[in-house]
């Protein structure tokens, strides 16, 4: 997640993982995907077209994986998502590459927002 996305579109998925190297051995064989490591907490992925990531840093979340917009601006996202009726459910936190901060959506789906640190 180094590189800048496009405003406000998807642009990274995240699985929370129990074991990084189980999840890159499955998803390497079962769909050929490709992997970086950045330490080992976090391991990016790529299925040749979109990347994500696998992490350790958070708790297994049941239900499927944290879906990660990109921001040019991520204080203007933020207030953009509370006018719109969200919720900001973990404030702005730095992490290699950038910044995000996550929210919860109408229907209690929670996404992340990042951009690139200026």
């Amino acid at each position: 997640m180094g590189a800048r996305g496009s405003d406000r579109q998807i642009d990274n998925i995240e699985f929370n993982v129990s074991d990084i190297a189980h999840s890159k051995a499955f998803y390497g064989s079962a769909f050929g995907w490709a992997f970086i490591d950045y330490g080992p907490g976090y391991t990016e992925f790529s299925d040749g077209r979109l990347t994500g990531g696998f992490t350790t840093g958070e708790p297994v979340r049941p239900g499927g994986p944290l879906v990660i917009l990109y921001a040019d601006d991520l204080e203007d996202t933020q207030q953009r998502i509370r006018a719109a009726g969200g919720t900001i459910s973990r404030d702005v936190f730095a992490f290699p590459g950038g910044s995000r901060f996550h929210f919860i959506d109408l229907d209690g789906y929670e996404l992340a927002v990042w951009s690139v640190d200026a």
